[in-house]
């Protein structure tokens, strides 16, 4: 199959930047909300720069374990996910971790934690454009391995498992507060069956991006912080704890890109 690489200088549409912007960075960090993306920078290497602000994709380079990484926001949901990565695929990325924000649906796992997800359960419609639904939604067994060395490393509180990836933030979650308060049927008592089967956490991007990725030979990993727990109401925690989240991924982040560096230098 052959693969269609950006010219060097060429400004692809959607994220509005170029190859040439990247300095040769192969691995990006992606956050879903462009607010996040400076801060991570900032907080995750060294040398930050911002490169641009195009829609929802906000864009800095870091230098973590002397190579430059790109920090870029997808914005929310699985359509933004996958046209952000089909850009980055053509400019010569090859690993992605996504770090973003989740509830988690399991009584054992708190607020200020992390999850790291090895899978997801694909009730998006993104992914269905790039593969059939029997087609798993799975990370890469590299980069998931490099996330949870790093969360060992850094004593972060973390839990290995399954997410479940919805379109929407209401009924596919079966949350209750929506502006009716109506989850039509499909989507009712589903809560109870992803936590039977031992789901960890609902969000939004996912299974799109590791079924997206898989279809462009990208290898993906996602952490996410806990900020929300399900099984005690549907608001979102306070501040301090979703600090605390961030502090933990962004620690989490930067052993594993060093890890996978390393591994690339050997």
């Amino acid at each position: 199959m052959e693969k269609h690489y950006a010219s060097e200088n060429e400004v692809l549409y959607h994220v509005g930047f170029s190859r040439a912007d990247l300095k040769g960075a192969t691995i990006a960090v992606l956050p879903g909300d462009p607010g996040r993306v400076e801060p991570l920078a900032r907080q995750l290497g060294v040398e930050p720069s911002f490169i641009a602000c195009h829609r929802e994709y906000t864009s800095w380079l870091t230098h973590i374990a002397g190579r430059p990484v790109l920090v870029c926001s997808t914005g929310m949901g699985g359509p933004s996910v996958a046209i952000c990565l089909e850009e980055l695929a053509r400019m010569g990325i090859t690993q992605v971790i996504r770090v973003g924000t989740t509830g988690t649906i399991q009584e054992y796992i708190n607020p200020g934690e992390v999850i790291i997800n090895k899978a997801s359960v694909r009730l998006d419609g993104t992914s269905h454009h790039y593969a059939p639904a029997s087609f798993p939604a799975v990370a890469s067994f590299t980069v998931t391995g490099a996330l949870v060395e790093a969360a060992k490393d850094c004593r972060a509180p973390y839990h290995v498992g399954i997410a479940v990836s919805s379109d929407t933030f209401w009924p596919g979650q079966e949350r209750y507060d929506s502006f009716t308060g109506y989850v039509p049927k499909a989507f009712q008592g589903t809560m109870v069956e992803w936590q039977r089967l031992g789901a960890l956490n609902y969000e939004m991007e996912t299974s799109a991006l590791f079924v997206t990725c898989q279809a462009l030979g990208i290898k993906a990993g996602a952490v996410c912080g806990v900020v929300a727990k399900r099984t005690e109401g549907e608001g979102i925690v306070p501040k301090e704890k979703y600090d605390q989240a961030l502090q933990y991924q962004i620690a989490i982040v930067r052993g594993a890109i060093e890890h996978l560096e390393k591994v690339a230098s050997i």
